[in-house]
């Protein structure tokens, strides 16, 4: 059996193989309250039935202010449990474990989504809103952020709780904490975005204090057979900025949290980063906060070659590849992948409906 279709199990989560889809935005909620409808259940859907072991969403925003856009999903409200339930019900249904990101996006909040007549920050008469951040400094040509309150800082950590609790109701099986990508968490951990003097900034014991906290606050209400991933921007490619030997040393201390695996990807911080982007270019990284933490991490970011994914887990470098731009063009990758590195007919995941589709 490839390496890429052997199962991993994860305290009490059993996932079938190790080919899983990335969060990614899509920009479509219902009537822009926060909740998923018609096109996450099929775009999810089509991935849980196309071989894919884990289904992550999109980014859900925790608190609705930590949206990316007015259009984007969350998970604020026990009125959000009810629509995810009909997705996670398909996802399990197929196979699939079904994956939850939850979100706030900070300083990157209220902007127009890839589908609006706009760029940068939404004016609150389009039904934006006032965006935060651990400093009033703006990401380059969206609009500055309003400094939190030691106090609005500190309450943080009961959003993303009550908003595990209710992914767990949701029936998903992994929540994600987002701290990547220039987002508010991983803001806090920037010394480019953070240059707070409180007992939230300063030194890297303050800077990740948000991200360990979030995490324990999660971890208290999450079930113990469940599991807790954090997705980390692990190099800001930007002087000055958080850097992979920060990430490793944070993953190392959240292994002693709770944390079951560390998603690693990169940038977002700063529109001046400088990305030498080619095929697997942020797998170093995963490989190295792998060594460095002990913990399980999964690489994402131009993986889409099943020989080359494959590469990465014989490598040591990830325990599991994440997939997005390759499983847009391709929603059965997995049954490729199959196909290409000799799965067996009855081993590949396809669903009963589709089997015919691995006869040779």
């Amino acid at each position: 059996m490839p390496l890429l279709f052997e199962p991993l199990t994860l305290r009490g989560i059993a996932i079938r193989n190790r080919a899983w889809l990335a969060a990614m935005c899509q920009y479509s909620a219902f009537d822009r309250d926060g909740m998923p409808g018609d096109w996450h259940l099929v775009n999810l859907g089509q991935h849980a039935t196309g071989g894919f072991g884990l289904v992550m969403t999109e980014a859900s925003a925790v608190v609705p202010e930590g949206r990316i856009s007015p259009e984007d999903v969350g998970i604020w409200s026990d009125d959000h449990v009810g629509p995810w339930r009909r997705i996670t019900d398909f996802v399990r249904g197929q196979g699939a474990v079904p994956a939850m990101q939850l979100a706030h996006a900070g300083r990157k909040a209220s902007t127009y989504s890839p589908f609006a007549d706009g760029t940068g920050t939404v004016p609150s008469d389009q039904g934006g809103w006032e965006t935060v951040g651990p400093s009033a400094l703006a990401f380059e040509g969206y609009a500055a952020p309003r400094e939190l309150t030691t106090d609005e800082v500190a309450a943080l950590p009961a959003a993303f709780a009550a908003a595990a609790e209710r992914a767990d109701r949701a029936g998903f099986d992994v929540v994600e904490v987002h701290a990547a990508h220039g987002y508010l968490l991983h803001e806090f951990l920037s010394p480019l975005s953070n240059v707070r003097t409180d007992r939230y900034g300063g030194s890297f014991d303050g800077r990740t204090r948000l991200v360990v906290e979030v995490v324990d606050a999660i971890r208290a209400v999450w079930p113990a057979d469940k599991v807790l991933f954090v997705r980390f921007s692990a190099t800001d490619w930007a002087p000055g900025g958080w850097d992979v030997h920060e990430t490793a040393k944070l993953a190392a201390v959240l292994a002693e949290h709770g944390v079951d695996l560390v998603d690693v990807s990169t940038g977002g911080l700063v529109a001046h980063q400088q990305i030498p982007i080619g095929p697997g270019y942020q797998v170093p990284a995963a490989a190295e906060v792998r060594s460095a933490s002990g913990l399980p991490v999964v690489a994402v970011g131009l993986i889409a070659d099943p020989g080359q994914a494959e590469q990465i887990l014989a490598d040591g470098s990830a325990d599991a590849v994440m997939l997005a731009r390759a499983a847009i063009r391709e929603p059965a990758w997995p049954l490729r992948a199959a196909h290409e590195l000799g799965v067996a007919r009855k081993e590949a995941p396809y669903p009963p409906q589709h089997e015919r589709g691995a006869w040779r």
